[in-house]
């Protein structure tokens, strides 16, 4: 468990960063919200952007020689700063501006605390580096992933850097996959939050590098924190050779998907 102090560690500063924007996103839900087109079918809201501006503001306050790395503000800071933090303020922006309630607020220092914040179930679940777990009511739980749910997040979300030699939506046709798991398509890094805490079994995503990614690396922290086997969809580690990202509870859920993913590649070669 992770304990307050007048000097807060890196994990309270994520808890309570992540915990100030989901306050916004949650407040602001249902509303009529302006769009900011950022091209390509990509926009944000202005919750995106206030959720961001909270979040900011506590790190600030409690890590002033920071820099800040924002999916809405982009980078801010001295650009020498040896701490870095990554913040996605509200990773489901499409789910969220129609009314669907699957979204995640993402706060991580790279290499280091994280915290991911359901603003809808009130749960915060975060890491200090170490060990993960999950705050609700004022209470922490250890974070215990398990495949016993059998269901898999697949995100079909564009881009498709890594097609047609690896297409995720494949994965849903494969005869062993249908057999042994039961998709699921949440479209926000929510789903790599619910792997570490034992909600689904496994998360399938394309992509280049993720382990920088203002989306990703508090999702990332956190399964790793907890014990899920993470590599990108070729297997090897997560960084700037890597590609894309396949995160498990166990090493048997991970095989099978891996192996999987190499028979719709092999089959596309």
């Amino acid at each position: 468990m992770i304990n307050s102090s007048a000097s807060p560690d890196d994990a309270e500063v994520a808890i309570a960063a992540a915990h100030a924007g989901a306050d916004v996103v949650r407040t602001m839900y249902g509303r009529r919200l302006p769009r900011i087109d950022k091209g390509a079918g990509d926009f944000a809201t202005a919750a995106d952007v206030e959720a961001e501006k909270t979040i900011l503001g506590v790190i600030r306050t409690a890590r002033p020689e920071d820099a800040v790395l924002g999916e809405e503000g982009g980078q801010q800071g001295a650009a020498e700063a040896v701490r870095r933090w990554l913040v996605d303020p509200l990773c489901g922006t499409l789910n969220y501006a129609v009314g669907n309630m699957l979204v995640a607020v993402n706060v991580a220092l790279r290499d280091g605390a994280a915290a991911v914040a359901d603003p809808f179930s009130g749960e915060v679940f975060f890491t200090d580096g170490e060990a993960a777990w999950v705050r609700q009511g004022g209470a922490d739980a250890r974070l215990a992933p398990t495949s016993a749910t059998r269901l898999v997040d697949v995100n079909l979300d564009p881009p498709f850097p890594n097609a047609p030699g690896f297409r995720a939506v494949d994965l849903l046709a494969h005869p062993r996959f249908v057999e042994r798991f039961r998709p699921r398509v949440v479209s926000t890094t929510l789903a790599l939050a619910w792997v570490a805490a034992g909600k689904r079994a496994a998360y399938v995503t394309d992509g280049g590098d993720l382990s920088g990614s203002v989306h990703f690396a508090a999702g990332i922290a956190l399964c790793r924190a907890a014990g899920c086997v993470v590599t990108g969809i070729d297997g090897a580690p997560i960084g700037q050779a890597g590609r894309g990202l396949v995160v498990a509870a166990d090493a048997e859920t991970h095989g099978l998907l891996m192996s999987m993913i190499r028979d719709r590649s092999e089959n596309r070669t």
